[in-house]
């Protein structure tokens, strides 16, 4: 029985409500055995599900996660499934860099503009201390 797992178990264990897990078995993610009408995981089942997990956490679609599971029990080899998904977290970085580009132009811009205005309040009022915008 230790290679076996309920639905309370894998959600205690990976910190999420027994209604996620259904929702990726719904999404075709997890398909665990029954015992009646209770679900029955297994050491497959718990894997899977720690890989969903980690790429939702990199990012990348519930599509692009069924198509590397896909590949993981169609391709024992590995060679199609490591290739796209060498080519899926390529794409993934050039996203957050782009993205990461875009917050630190942001971040300058705001810290322009509360700089902007703490000096305005400063020159409008020196009895009252004004804080930097960089604090």
């Amino acid at each position: 029985m230790a290679d076996l797992f309920t639905i309370g178990e894998l959600a205690t264990e990976f910190s999420l409500s027994p209604r996620a897990i259904r929702f990726y078995e719904d999404q075709g993610l997890l398909s665990p055995s029954r015992a009646g009408t209770t679900r029955i995981y297994a050491k497959r089942d718990r894997a899977r599900l720690q890989l969903i997990l980690r790429g939702k956490r990199l990012g990348f679609s519930l599509a692009d996660i069924r198509e590397f599971l896909g590949l993981y029990d169609a391709d024992r080899g590995k060679h199609r499934q490591m290739a796209m998904t060498l080519e899926r977290t390529r794409a993934r970085i050039a996203e957050l860099e782009i993205q990461l580009q875009d917050i630190t132009v942001t971040l300058s811009e705001l810290r322009v503009m509360a700089d902007g205005i703490v000096a305005y309040q400063r020159d409008a009022d020196t009895t009252k201390p004004i804080r930097s915008a960089r604090a």
